[in-house]
């Protein structure tokens, strides 16, 4: 993370303010106005006289939730002094005159990203709620503390999760299968059809390489790929190779022609059937994006073969790319990019660090106060697991990403992106897509991810699930239903608002609703085939040997 590129916004918000004086003085005005409401509140509670609260925490905001916070004077004012300086600044940032609505978001992040460090709740001795444990326990609760602060130490970074709770292949990524094919980007996993009978056309499912796969086949009454071969669908996925400095010159255009081209040829082959119907997820549904338009030039319309396609959570179009456009600016992406150099790749560890800072509170703070301050265990959550077990991505890969798709956003400019040999256009492409956005998702807000749409001449539906980028996705159907979804087609010159008030919400997981979508479109029912074949032998059982590298 480049200093100077984080120190700049906060630097120019100052500036700005100090070049416009009046606006600064109505800003101090207010603040004063409200630190006097503070010490009124606070002089009411100590003359015993009831006082509603002149500031309250968000909703969301899981800090400050015990009793305690409220009920003792001196804590009350605490945290009310805390949140009164919070707002106020984060305020101040968002109207900051005279710079542009980005800078105010990216010096309004750093600020609020250094204020949540400083909460009072992080630190022992302005936390009430520690104080007690430790009293309660003698002074276990500090003992077991220190303890998972020095094993965090070990690891490198604050824990999500007890890595002795989960293996891989062991607990998580237990779906049967085999690897059939190898290069030195990616293993397909063609996994062990569970009905006897299966539809003829396979479905091939393109992961994000910043991630390993097994997001789609955690414990089996999560996983997606076990409930889509429970639906009779015969599966295949990528399982990408964590690269090293060996790889620096890896390109984009190699993940298409040697990653998704190999997935797809090899599940043609081994099934049998002219046609998949391809899914990608996150970066994995870029890619496909771009797969999907090279093909359609590459092949032509009869030797396509790509049946249809889905889309989990994809960007497109990185004009508002959400949370995570404070880390994008030519001094960070320059930066990057002259580090990634150096090494030959970009650690997953710091794309994870920039992700976790994106939800300070929830996902560093909350685990910090939790694991060093009251001494608990890291929760047995797969999904926080995955969220700790990184991948590495090839320096000219990345650089190229960054640069031509966050910087120029040259994907949705028709003709104007050349990758293996061709020129991309998203127009050319006539294959039905059905795209799934997540309503809470800050990595790919939903509203961007419906911009495909309008880029599309294809039969499209779209649906919105609940929850964020990876909760939503994961949304097995269960009862009674812990979520809910919109779905509609789309129509010609639809907006997203337009397509919002025609949907029809639904409560539960839209799987079903991709199933009725998916299912009718892959031919007819055919004798299971077998996992692997002469051509395609077994190299490896599921989940094979590249999601275990380091």
């Amino acid at each position: 993370m480049d200093p100077i590129g984080v120190a700049m916004p906060l630097i120019h918000a100052q500036l700005a303010w100090l070049a416009h004086p009046m606006e600064l003085t109505a800003a101090a005005m207010k603040l004063m106005d409200q630190g006097m409401a503070l010490q009124r509140h606070f002089a009411l509670r100590s003359l015993g006289v009831p006082s509603a609260e002149p500031i309250v925490p968000h909703r969301d905001d899981a800090r400050f939730t015990d009793p305690v916070w409220r009920s003792q004077l001196h804590w009350d004012l605490i945290k009310d002094a805390y949140l009164m300086l919070t707002r106020s600044v984060q305020d101040m940032l968002y109207e900051t005159p005279g710079m542009s609505a980005r800078e105010r978001r990216r010096a309004a992040f750093w600020w609020r990203t250094w204020l949540n460090a400083m909460a009072p709740s992080n630190f022992l001795f302005t936390n009430p709620v520690a104080l007690r444990k430790a009293i309660e326990t003698n002074g276990e609760s500090l003992r077991l503390g220190f303890e998972n602060f020095l094993d965090d130490l070990k690891a490198g970074s604050v824990r999500l999760a007890d890595p002795s709770d989960f293996s891989v292949g062991g607990n998580l990524a237990t779906t049967p299968g085999k690897v059939v094919f190898r290069n030195r980007l990616l293993e397909v996993v063609h996994y062990r059809p569970t009905c006897a009978k299966v539809l003829h056309e396979p479905v091939v499912i393109v992961t994000p390489w910043i991630n390993k796969f097994y997001i789609l086949d955690l414990k089996p009454k999560k996983s997606m790929v076990r409930y889509l071969l429970d639906q009779g669908l015969d599966v295949y996925i990528t399982s990408w190779k964590n690269p090293d400095a060996t790889m620096a010159d890896i390109g984009f255009d190699d993940y298409l022609i040697e990653g998704i081209g190999e997935i797809v040829r090899v599940a043609r082959e081994l099934s049998g059937a002219p046609k998949v119907h391809a899914v990608g997820y996150c970066i994995g549904g870029t890619a496909l994006a771009m797969y999907v338009a090279w093909a359609n030039r590459h092949f032509g319309e009869k030797a396509m073969p790509i049946a249809d396609w889905t889309l989990f959570t994809t960007l497109v179009d990185f004009h508002k790319p959400g949370d995570i456009e404070v880390f994008i600016d030519p001094q960070t992406v320059r930066y990057l990019s002259q580090t990634m150099a150096r090494q030959g790749y970009l650690d997953g560890k710091e794309m994870a660090t920039s992700f976790r800072l994106l939800r300070s509170n929830s996902l560093i703070w909350h685990y910090v106060v939790h694991g060093w301050l009251y001494g608990e265990k890291p929760p047995a959550f797969d999904v926080l697991y995955w969220n700790m077990d990184t991948t590495r991505m090839p320096a000219r890969m990345h650089a190229w990403y960054l640069e031509e798709l966050y910087m120029k956003n040259r994907l949705v400019q028709a003709n104007d992106l050349e990758i293996a040999g061709e020129r991309i256009d998203l127009g050319c492409i006539r294959q039905p897509l059905y795209a799934v956005g997540a309503e809470d998702d800050h990595i790919a807000p939903w509203r961007q991810t419906f911009r495909i749409m309008d880029l599309l001449g294809c039969p499209r539906r779209y649906v919105l699930s609940s929850s964020g980028h990876i909760l939503g996705i994961v949304n097995p159907p269960t009862k009674p239903p812990k979520r809910e979804y919109l779905a509609a087609e789309v129509k010609a010159g639809d907006s997203h608002e337009a397509w919002h008030h025609r949907g029809t919400h639904e409560a539960g997981s839209w799987w079903g609703d991709w199933m009725a979508w998916l299912k009718p479109r892959c031919g007819d029912w055919v004798a299971a085939p077998p996992v692997a074949t002469s051509a395609f032998p077994a190299l490896a059982d599921a989940p094979g040997g590249y999601v275990l590298e380091r």
